[in-house]
């Protein structure tokens, strides 16, 4: 890769986005770079399932068209700039397999309301990204096709389920990308491969055309290098959507301007909540030295900081793990060889019958992980296990989203690790199914509240991996958290001189 390409694609989304403002670079130009990092990339990486090589360079030539033609109004910030997106957004014209042999080949008639929204801001899409089968995992090494390796280190876990768009941003190989998260798919693959992570309010993002995993709990987000891109990116896909029955009918909160008031470091008069729960046995040494130091980075800016106690989140990770396999149960009970996606016929000697083709298709299209959750939610779902575990489960719910009530009447922001540990290495946690649930114990409770939460790279750990700091915000008040996620994000680069990522070693850039 020439020295030109591999500085532009190490630039920010918003560093891009001016550089094709001023005409200093086509969004052609631009996606042909990254389209050559993914080549250099991928066979250490293996962040992508598919690369959208065409689409995308025919939607960056619509852009730069547009642009000559001097018809710019309407166009987001972000215009020009490729993304890619996880493969459990649906796209029309390429294929959608929520990395699930159940749904291999399949290539939606549709695009999701969140690519609608690139699309119509001229962000050209490079393709879709690995990630957990059917979103379930923390550590995408439970896709049907491929592992995805962390860019600091290949022998080590990008986290999960999102690990596939993670990677993807961490590596170069792309700007910006969409996630979902449920239980911390966004931001525990951002904490573990360095980048930043955003899970927005419940609502606040169209889930249409968003495969369901657990619909009380998912949700779409963005995944960046900077906190105010991922501001940016949020304003384009956020708004209320019809066609979702629990989009929130209010106007996107002003996300970018809060991002540019933190990155001046001025936090006097804001109240940082320290969540005593979240903190402890559990938590790597070189985690919790990171965020102790990033805490205080906050008080040097002027923030007050004070503990508080959310005494149910000790409850969170049981609790989701009886909610979320219960609507996994039901969600996937679609994918029955009838309609669409794979179909397997009994094998001979077996009644042909439709009830036992339904059977053969999902024991041969559905993984380990994924039968594990639906036998999971069917049992906490079925008749005598109902209230003791399913309505129990609920009532834990309403108790977390009182403790966030409560603790943001003591604070403006709330503040944790977003992980626990580091990236592991491969298989470690493969065959302790609880060790890689406990993955997710700090990102849970957001997604159990509906609250927004983000987190942003906090450093390096004293094994060289990368450490996330983790911000809550109060219900449909996002804005909040960006102001001294960006704030801390800005003391820390004065410290490092730069943004992490300038340490993270890419032979793919040099061409090693």
């Amino acid at each position: 890769m020439s020295a030109a390409n591999e500085e532009l694609v190490r630039l920010s989304a918003t560093q891009m986005a001016a550089k094709i403002r001023a005409k200093e670079v086509s969004s052609c130009e631009l996606v042909e770079a990254e389209l050559s990092v993914i080549d250099a990339a991928e066979p250490s990486v293996d962040a992508f399932l598919e690369v959208s090589r065409d689409q995308a360079l025919e939607q960056a030539d619509a852009l730069d068209k547009r642009i000559a033609a001097g018809d710019t109004e309407g166009l987001p910030e972000l215009a020009g700039v490729p993304i890619a997106i996880k493969d459990m957004i649906v796209t029309r014209g390429i294929p959608t397999t929520a990395a699930s042999k159940i749904l291999e080949g399949w290539v939606p008639p549709y695009d999701a309301t969140v690519v609608e929204k690139l699309k119509a801001a001229g962000m050209p899409i490079l393709g879709k990204t690995n990630l957990d089968e059917f979103a379930q995992g923390s550590s995408t090494e439970h896709s049907a096709f491929k592992p995805t390796r962390n860019p600091w280190d290949t022998g080590r876990v990008p986290g999960g389920s999102g690990g596939g768009s993670a990677s993807a941003v961490g590596a170069f190989e792309a700007p910006l990308a969409l996630g979902t998260d449920t239980g911390g798919s966004i931001r525990q693959p951002s904490a573990l491969t360095g980048t930043v992570g955003v899970k927005p309010t419940y609502g606040g993002v169209s889930r249409y055309g968003a495969i369901a995993m657990a619909s009380s709990l998912d949700q779409i987000g963005p995944v960046s290098r900077s906190v105010l891109d991922a501001a940016l990116l949020q304003e384009v896909i956020g708004g209320y959507d019809k066609r979702d029955s629990t989009s929130i009918p209010k106007p996107v909160p002003p996300l970018a301007q809060a991002a540019r008031e933190g990155a001046k470091m001025d936090l006097k008069g804001m109240k940082v909540g320290l969540v005593k729960e979240l903190s402890g046995d559990g938590y790597q040494p070189g985690v919790e030295a990171r965020f102790n130091e990033g805490v205080k980075l906050l008080q040097d800016m002027g923030a007050e900081v004070v503990e508080v106690s959310c005494p149910h989140f000790s409850y969170a990770l049981a609790a989701y793990y009886i909610i979320m396999p219960s609507e996994v149960s039901s969600n996937l009970a679609r994918y029955d060889g009838m309609r669409y996606g794979l179909r397997v016929m009994p094998g001979e000697g077996v009644e042909q019958t439709a009830a036992n083709m339904m059977a053969a298709t999902r024991e041969a299209g559905f993984g380990d992980e994924v039968k594990r959750r639906i036998i999971l939610g069917i049992y906490a779902l079925s008749a005598g296990y109902y209230d003791a575990w399913y309505g129990s489960a609920q009532k834990v719910r309403t108790l977390i989203i009182r403790d966030f009530e409560q603790a943001f009447q003591k604070a403006d922001v709330l503040v944790s690790p977003a992980s626990p540990t580091t990236a592991f290495k491969f298989g470690e946690r493969m065959s302790d199914p609880l060790s890689m649930y406990l993955s997710d114990v700090a990102t849970i409770p957001a997604n159990m509240a509906g609250s927004p939460a983000m987190s942003i790279p906090a450093g390096l750990s004293d094994d060289g991996l990368p450490v996330g700091f983790q911000f809550f915000a109060p219900q449909m008040r996002d804005e909040v958290m960006y102001k001294p996620a960006a704030a801390l994000e800005a003391a820390l680069q004065a410290q490092w001189g730069g943004p992490i990522h300038q340490s993270l070693k890419t032979p793919w850039l040099a061409g090693e």
